[in-house]
Order: C-alpha cells, then structure tokens, then sequence
C-alpha cells in the first residue's frame, strides 16, 4: 500500500527545561520569535500546549504563521474549559469572568457545566475564531482535545463529543482518552467504530501502564485523513507525580530500542491514513527533541541537522 506522510515532532518548543537546561536551541536564540524559527527549521509539525492553560488568541495565529515555513503545521490542544478540565478563573477572557458572579470567582476552579451556557458559548466561537487565521493559512493540523480521567465511556460523553465536531465544524478534531474503560477489551470495538462512524481520529498513546488512566498502546487509524500518536514516556512514578511543572510528570528518555516498537505501528498507520502525526510530550530537557529525531531516522524521514 502507499504510505501517507508521516510528520514527527514534540509537543512544546518552549518548556522552560529545554530553554535553560536542553542543548537544544544555539546560544543567543533568546526571542520566542528566533525559537520557533529555529524549532520550525528542525522539525514539520508541533504541538501548541500553551492553548490548554489560556485560550489562543488571533495575534498569536498570526505570529505563527509568520514565523513558520509555509508548510510547517500546528496542532492546538483545546482549552482546559473546552474538554472539562478544571480551569483558573484567571485564564478566562477578561470580560467574561467580569460578568461571572463573585462566589464562583473565588472558587479555585471553573468547570464549563457550572457556567452560564451564554459564557461557554462565547469561550467555544472565541476559541474558534481565533485559530481560524492557521486553518485559513493552511498550517492548523488538528485540534487536540485531552480528556480528564473521569471522562469515562458513556452515553453522555459520546454525545460530548459529537457536540465537540458541531462547534468546530471547519476543524480537525483528534480525541486522547486518559481513562482506560474506553479501549478495555468489552469497549474498544465499540469506541472504535464509534470514533469510526464520526470521523475523528483516535490519538494513540504510549505511556505508563497499571492506572486508571492508562491506555494500552495499540495503534488504530479510526479516520482516513489524519492519525496521531503520543509520547508521554513510560516511568510510573513520574506519572503519579503532582508537580506544578508538567515536563516532571512526563520526564522520561526513550531508549532506541523503545521507540523502534512503535516503527511498524506508526507505518502500518500511515497506509491507513493520508497524514500521521507523531509527537513526543516527554518535554524535559532535550528528551522530546532528540527522540523525535531518533524515531524519524528509524522512519527514515529526511529531518535536518
């Protein structure tokens, strides 16, 4: 079969321990701007996790676009308000949180079904304007959305997710679970071809095993034109970690041999799929980097110097 285009990269180029501690970046590359400049004259793809913690913004789209080649591509992962995390009341859009009754601004964190639906309504159409400057440009690969361990399999959460699809109708969505009911034995049939039918993208994951949010690493393209894997490294107790920093949760070097598992998975994907987005989040250091340029030699992708 003909192998689709298979693009490797990390989940973040700007994790302050690949700034201050990796070898990563050249001495005097100081700027946001000549990172990912750089960071973009490596690597084809990345993964945007800032967006998680605070909404993008059409500047920032902007700016992306003009400091990437014209065939460089971005994933955004969803704000945490968007895929039922917990979220800072200070992230929201200032406005919005002005408009928000005091006792639930002093509560450490907002939860989507407790707000006003106006107020998630306008988070979801401001989340989608302001990343339609990467889609119009051709450089918006997909929309990650990272769902919380108690996102389990459910009637209502598959309908979640087909509500995720109607409010970003323009985009790719692509879907990680982090609880393990959704690919155990009497349910991964059923997800599949759930995701299947829907067209989105099951995000493959390779990561520590034995929780309640582990996923095993089996590798399924459940869409035609895109398949994703993530790396989050494979230490348990760094997974158990509670750290403010999230490099220290996914603090994990793949041995070679490692990675090489994954070589015939990925390439089974890719002739599944038309694009398979690879990325490493174990963004310690210069862990993320240099397995990603590791894992593309094995997948004999021509990665610059």
């Amino acid at each position: 079969m003909t192998r689709g285009s298979i693009l490797v990269g990390t989940s973040s180029w700007t994790d302050p321990t690949l700034i201050k501690e990796g070898n990563f970046y050249p001495p005097g590359t100081k700027t946001a701007e000549a990172r990912l400049k750089f960071y973009a004259s490596k690597f084809p793809l990345v993964e945007v996790d800032s967006t998680y913690y605070f909404p993008p913004t059409e500047k920032n789209s902007a700016l992306w676009i003009e400091r990437t080649p014209k065939d460089f591509t971005f994933n955004i992962k969803a704000y945490s308000l968007l895929t039922k995390h917990p979220t800072k009341p200070q992230s929201l859009y200032g406005d919005l949180r002005d408009g928000l009754p005091a006792e639930m601004l002093e509560k450490r964190r907002l939860y989507a079904e407790r707000l006003p639906a106006d107020v998630v309504d306008e988070v979801w159409e401001r989340f989608r304007l302001a990343i339609y400057p990467l889609h119009s440009a051709g450089k918006l690969g997909a929309v990650l959305f990272q769902f919380p361990q108690y996102f389990t399999i459910s009637k209502a959460n598959k309908a979640y997710l087909e509500q995720v699809v109607e409010r970003l109708p323009d985009y790719r969505v692509a879907v990680e679970f982090r609880h393990k009911s959704w690919l155990e034995d009497r349910n991964v049939e059923e997800t599949l071809s759930f995701l299947e039918k829907h067209d989105l993208p099951l995000v493959c994951v390779d990561m520590p095993q034995g929780f309640d949010s582990s996923l095993p690493p089996i590798a399924a393209a459940t869409a035609k034109d895109l398949a994703m894997v993530r790396f989050h490294g494979r230490d348990p107790k760094a997974w158990r970690t509670k750290s403010e920093s999230a490099s220290e949760r996914f603090r994990y070097d793949y041995a070679k041999e490692e990675l090489q598992e994954w070589v015939p998975r990925i390439e089974e994907l890719s002739e599944e799929t038309r694009e398979t987005h690879v990325l490493m989040n174990n963004c310690y250091r210069d862990f993320a980097v240099r397995n990603a340029r590791d894992l593309g030699a094995m997948l004999d992708l021509e990665l610059p110097e």
